[in-house]
């Protein structure tokens, strides 16, 4: 069956490199076969990226949240609105006056999809297994507002000792380290999910790297993933011992990777998907389409640069004030990419926080502006090659080998090359999940990166580059960012008028200094079939939510 399914793109990949070659037509059985899959509750998806990992431990990227957010389920999921309801728990936890205690009742019905009871042990476990320093979690920082957690990670205390326990196989007790007022999205987070013991140690080192080597309580199953980082197509089979089953309308959906926009076009347009990615041109080309729409996103793109080494010419703020100025994002997101992404205000997003006092939004409040100013790059670039005694330099840009990151990648060469004399830009064009072991290992000079929201609050955002978090893959550091963040989520976590300020001044602060440079705010223009109904869309946490979907 998976077979072939490859060969069938392999040879509709053929026919969108000549549609006057092949008419432009499938295989009328094929046709006719997915009129009867429509009926039956298949949802055909194209995704642009492998899958790095199935490991709630160890998920960072989008691709992958996706996957286990339709896959397992935890305490809470999000709603269409984006707000946070009970799933495995019975009912909304209780909170203790001070905002430090949470009691969940788990609802007792829950199953994982060999039969067993989802029970607290497997929330307590997994938690555990996060934070693990043993476990390399690079997202076991998302726990620090759980007790102990921070001491954890850094090896200070044992992990039995973090703020979860067990009270009986069907409650949880979990004690925060501080006020955490978005911990309700936390809670619906992929990393926060339930696994198994039993499972994880049986598996060990090759536990998810397979679907079978993994048990799921989501509404589906993953099937036929054969590896994170090279398999290209896999499948969310309807779980038939999820609690709230009969909610689950969808039947199978299949997941085919298709990096070359023009051939997942051709895919969606023979018949062959349902919902497609479009990019570049080719969503200008069809944005009259009724199938046509955009998703805007609560997400930032930016260009970060390893500041690790002592000796790194990327220390230098006015070098990464330079580049800065010389892109022109209004002509990138008009032009090159083309599909409903913005010019970003800063590093958190528009549209995405609002002043809890006036409502207003913060990218207004923080008043921060990346803009083009060739004059500006060219007197940063003279101050920085002074500062660093060089007179030109090379360096190479680290990208994922998807369309649109190769044509960002393009414009930026002519960018740099033009506004600074002397500059000399390569780049590296390479899967996904390459890039991003590339870069937790360190081996880049500057990369493309991206963050989706995990949460609505800025702190999302933020939290990002202090100086020891694990996703500061640049190593940017700053002793007065530091300072305001962490005043956020400690001093004023409670005050939340103070706390605004602390982020605004942080925000300030990562922005003057471009310690990460934002590229674009990133939306996503898609066809998606006009059969193809209740898709929730989230703005934060895990894009996609299949639960409520089917085929009309």
């Amino acid at each position: 069956m998976k077979l072939n399914r490859r060969v069938l793109l392999g040879a509709l990949a053929l026919c969108s490199l000549s549609l006057a070659a092949c008419g432009g037509k499938v295989d009328e059985s094929k046709k006719e076969s997915n009129k009867e899959t429509g009926s039956e509750q298949v949802y055909n998806f194209i995704e642009r990226q492998e899958m790095p990992t199935a490991d709630p431990s160890l998920a960072t990227d989008e691709v992958s949240f996706n996957t286990i957010n339709n896959v397992y389920e935890g305490i809470y999921r999000l709603d269409k609105d984006n707000r946070s309801q009970p799933a495995g728990a019975a009912e909304m936890a209780e909170v203790s006056e001070d905002g430090l205690t949470y009691k969940v009742k788990l609802r007792e019905d829950a199953k994982w999809s060999d039969g067993q009871s989802v029970k607290a042990e497997d929330y307590v476990f997994s938690w555990q297994r996060t934070v693990d320093p043993a476990t390399a979690s690079e997202y076991a920082y998302i726990f620090e507002a759980v007790k102990n957690a921070g001491k954890i990670t850094k090896g200070e205390l044992k992990k039995e000792e973090l703020g979860i326990k067990a009270i009986g196989d069907y409650e949880l007790e979990i004690t925060l380290e501080k006020v955490t007022p978005f911990f309700d999205y936390l809670l619906a987070l992929p990393n926060y999910f339930p696994q198994r013991k039993d499972i994880v140690e049986k598996f060990g080192k090759d536990y998810t790297v397979k679907s079978e080597n993994a048990v799921y309580n989501g509404p589906f199953v993953l099937e036929d993933f054969d590896g994170p980082g090279s398999d290209t197509n896999w499948k969310y089979v309807k779980n038939d011992n999820y609690w709230d089953k009969e909610t689950v309308k969808l039947e199978k959906i299949n997941v085919d990777v298709v990096k070359e926009a023009p051939t997942a076009l051709n895919l969606f347009q023979d018949g062959q998907a349902d919902d497609t990615y479009l990019s570049g041109e080719l969503a200008q080309q069809m944005k009259e389409d009724p199938n046509y729409l955009t998703l805007k996103l609560a997400s930032t793109f930016y260009l970060e640069s390893n500041q690790q080494d002592e000796k790194s010419p990327f220390r230098n703020a006015n070098l990464r004030k330079a580049i800065s100025y010389a892109i022109d994002r209004e002509a990138l997101v008009t032009q090159i990419l083309a599909n409903g992404s913005t010019v970003p205000k800063g590093l958190v997003p528009a549209d995405f926080v609002f002043d809890p006092k006036n409502n207003e939004d913060f990218t207004k409040e923080a008043k921060d502006v990346v803009s083009h100013d060739v004059k500006k790059a060219k007197e940063y670039w003279d101050k920085a090659k002074k500062e660093l005694g060089i007179s030109s330099l090379e360096f190479d840009l680290l990208v994922d080998d998807t369309a649109n990151a190769k044509k960002m990648s393009e414009y930026l060469q002519g960018a740099l090359s033009e506004a600074l004399p002397g500059m000399k830009l390569t780049v590296s064009s390479v899967p996904f999940s390459v890039r991003l072991d590339r870069m937790s290992k360190g081996d880049f000079q500057i990369a493309t990166s991206g963050w989706f929201a995990d949460y609505a609050d800025p702190s999302s955002f933020l939290d990002l580059f202090v100086t020891d978090n694990s996703y500061n893959r640049g190593h940017y550091s700053n002793e007065k960012y530091d300072a305001l963040v962490k005043s956020a989520s400690t001093t004023n976590a409670n005050k939340p008028e103070e706390r605004w300020q602390d982020m605004l001044d942080a925000e300030k602060v990562i922005m003057d200094d471009q310690g990460v440079i934002p590229v674009f705010q990133a939306a996503e223009a898609r066809l998606r079939a006009e059969k193809v109904k209740n898709v929730v869309n989230h703005s934060t946490g895990a894009k996609y939510d299949y639960k409520w979907a089917y085929i009309e």
